[in-house]
């Protein structure tokens, strides 16, 4: 019988993964599902289920993982930590349980992964592009994560931070799809905000 050797992690790629809103953790599901179906009701339409998107970035110096998540301690640099902001009021920002954090992370972990959807999704395999991707993340827009300070028409939040890096990278949204019955509450202000001057993304402490 002859052997067939597992294929090697590629040189280069950027993947996408779609986790649902709150996998692991019942009261953000439980509130999840009650924003989406407030939303619902108020747009005259059918309830979506929610997700949250992250990415796995992978270079030839290594593996490393990108998405925003609260602050759980203030071990900063243990989980790759590059930028964060204030949840909900900028006043609130002051307490870490008010915090989100943005995490480039060499070797890092995505909770839940496993109940990722219609994951992952292979974006690109150009090596620039992936490194232009961590050189971007330091630099995404933190404004009050959960309201819409930078007047995108939605609020900004994990998904804003990862169609901004999509966009800005050159990667864009074409090789991305929500998995069937799926929103991204937040995408859509990543995109508006990523085609605006940089000046206009500018961070606030």
């Amino acid at each position: 019988m002859t052997h067939i050797a597992p294929l090697a992690p590629p040189l280069a790629a950027v993947d996408l993964y779609w986790l649902p809103l709150g996998a692991g953790g019942h009261s953000v599901r439980l509130n999840g599902k009650v924003f989406e179906a407030g939303v619902a009701l108020r747009e005259r339409r059918r309830r979506f289920d929610l997700y949250h998107s992250a990415l796995e970035v992978r270079v030839p110096e290594g593996r490393y993982t990108i998405e925003s998540a609260p602050v759980p301690n203030a071990r900063a640099d243990e989980r790759g930590v590059v930028a964060g902001g204030p949840v909900g009021a900028r006043w609130a920002g002051r307490l870490r349980i008010f915090r989100h954090e943005i995490r480039c992370w060499r070797d890092g972990v995505i909770p839940d992964l496993d109940e990722a959807v219609a994951s992952p999704q292979r974006l690109t395999r150009d090596q620039e592009t992936a490194r232009r991707v961590l050189r971007l993340a330091p630099h995404v827009p933190t404004p009050v994560w959960g309201r819409d300070e930078l007047r995108a028409g939605e609020m900004w939040n994990s998904n804003s931070i990862i169609s901004w890096l999509l966009v800005m990278s050159c990667i864009g949204q074409r090789a991305v799809s929500m998995p069937a019955g799926g929103r991204a509450p937040g995408r859509d202000s990543g995109l508006v905000v990523a085609q605006r001057p940089l000046d206009t993304t500018h961070r606030r402490p």
